[in-house]
């Protein structure tokens, strides 16, 4: 195996782990607070933290920095890397504390205008008080962003990968412990609860992003790094990351738009709707992580080193690779769960109404699956040349477009309007930065055979699911229901698989 399909095998693997947590923490939240005022306040209120944190930390500034430290790497050595490193990582922490002080000053009129308007008054009061909790996770998440982007440069990947399965460990503990009132059943294990209601989440939160970066600190001794109390904002390092980092800020923040418009609207459909997308959301993330991020990560250091040394072919290459990688396993990954959805979302314990909107938002959200995971190869292909103006305008028309058409199919079609306003806007920016990628770089996208094949996978795989879910008894067991539709989900990849056989291999020396 190559080294690129050992870590985006490392990383799928510790991802999926990751994701294995995740649906066990969205399935205790949801038992415990439901598609209730409270969740979808605790929803809301992350919107303007997560947005620093993508702006600062482990987003805009990771994306902008890996490739500077990787040729830094390349060409000068692991002790000035670091020290670029620190520098970075000091500025980081600074502005992150700056804005947090700012917003947690202005979080009132953020959440009356911006966040929730539809949310009553009381609503709103909570949203301030949670937001302003959750700067707390997001400082510690501006250094623990930044270093595992520094490990990653260092072409190591295993403890970052583990990094958000301790995040959520924390929130585990928060809804588990800390939450509940009088305790939660576990089988025949009754656990102590705090009685801490929504706030015990939020304490959940912080606790898992110190645990988060608790558990890369090995690695960064490993790999000695030395911090300096310096920002060195006239050296050129810094402004090599600096010169990357505006447009990626602006880009993150063009994307960040999406969660904001998408709460914005749906605060005013109801209650529910807010946490319903939030959960479909959830679930066309789990495979698109696991494909399209866990490969991403892994190709962006090697595609930088190609660049820093002039090699286009190897550059082009490893593109189209990851591209048919990408096609072969999203498209019918996303086929397969859009058939066999519906079972899989009872285990949160919705009633019918419930279950039917978090199951439309999910098909909504799993029809731009691909596009989403074709993204993360486009953006980092142009970061890797050291280019971030050309995605910066892709997201800016990605960001007009989408609020034009949420707003406008949320009047059509409520909450799923907003679900199907991201899939079009997200597959039409993955298209146009691949053509003008192609441009730059003539034959990365050459994938005709692929998609063929994989058309092949979608309707034979997705099509098994579909049969076996409809036309098949199923129990009205909730735990006989859900292996079912998991025994035919297991039937529907068994059956895409002959088709996609040929990109696995590619995967494998990719």
């Amino acid at each position: 195996m190559s080294h690129i399909s050992r870590s985006s095998l490392i990383i799928a693997f510790f991802f999926g782990i990751d994701k294995i947590f995740g649906f066990a923490r969205q399935i205790l939240v949801a038992r415990q607070f439901g598609l209730s005022y409270e969740i979808d306040v605790f929803n809301a209120a992350n919107n303007i933290p997560d947005l620093l944190s993508a702006l600062i930390s482990g987003g805009a500034l990771g994306m902008a920095f890996i490739p500077v430290l990787s040729e830094y790497l390349e060409t000068r050595g692991r002790a000035d890397a670091w020290s670029l490193f620190s520098r970075i990582l000091n500025l980081a922490f600074l502005t992150t504390a700056a804005l947090a002080v700012v917003i947690g000053v202005f979080a009132r009129p953020l959440v009356q205008f911006v966040i929730a308007p539809g949310f009553p008054p009381v609503q709103q009061a909570l949203t301030v008080e949670l937001m302003r909790l959750d700067l707390v996770a997001i400082l510690i998440f501006s250094i623990s962003g930044l270093v595992m982007a520094g490990l990653q440069a260092n072409q190591h990947f295993t403890l970052p990968a583990m990094a958000p399965v301790l995040y959520n460990v924390g929130q585990i503990f928060g809804v588990l412990i800390l939450a509940p009132q009088g305790g939660t059943q576990l089988g025949p294990i009754r656990l102590p609860g705090l009685g801490l209601g929504i706030h015990g989440l939020v304490y959940g939160v912080i606790l898992g992003a110190l645990l988060h970066l608790g558990i890369q600190v090995p690695a960064l001794i490993r790999y000695r790094f030395r911090w300096a109390p310096a920002t060195g904002l006239r050296t050129a390092g810094v402004h090599q990351v600096l010169r990357l980092l505006g447009p990626r800020v602006l880009t993150m923040f063009f994307i960040q738009l999406f969660f904001i418009t998408r709460d914005n609207l749906a605060s005013g459909l109801g209650e529910g709707a807010v946490t319903a997308l939030n959960y479909g959301w959830f679930i066309m993330q789990v495979p698109e992580t696991l494909i399209g991020t866990a490969i991403a990560i892994a190709i962006l250091p090697t595609l930088s080193e190609h660049m820093a040394r002039g090699d286009e072919q190897a550059f082009r290459e490893t593109i189209n690779r990851a591209v048919r990688v990408m096609l072969a396993l999203s498209l019918p990954a996303a086929a397969l769960l859009a058939a066999g959805v519906r079972p899989l979302i009872g285990i949160l314990g919705f009633d019918q109404a419930g279950t039917q909107m978090v199951v439309l938002a999910s098909r909504a959200y799993l029809l731009g699956m691909t596009g989403h995971a074709l993204l993360e190869i486009a953006a980092r292909s142009f970061y890797a040349r050291q280019d971030a103006r050309t995605p910066l305008f892709a997201a800016a028309l990605n960001a007009a477009l989408y609020i034009l058409l949420a707003v406008s199919f949320s009047r059509l079609w409520g909450h799923t309007g907003i679900a199907l306003a991201n899939t079009l806007a997200f597959t039409l920016e993955a298209g146009l930065l691949f053509y003008l990628l192609n441009r730059k770089t003539p034959g990365i996208f050459r994938v005709r055979a692929t998609v063929l094949r994989v058309g092949g996978a979608v309707l034979a795989g997705g099509g098994t699911v579909y049969v076996l879910l409809t036309f098949l008894p199923l129990s009205a067991s909730l735990i006989a229901s859900t292996l079912a539709a998991a025994a035919a989900l297991l039937a529907g990849g068994v059956i895409a698989l002959p088709f996609i056989w040929p990109e696995l291999k590619t995967l494998v020396r990719l």
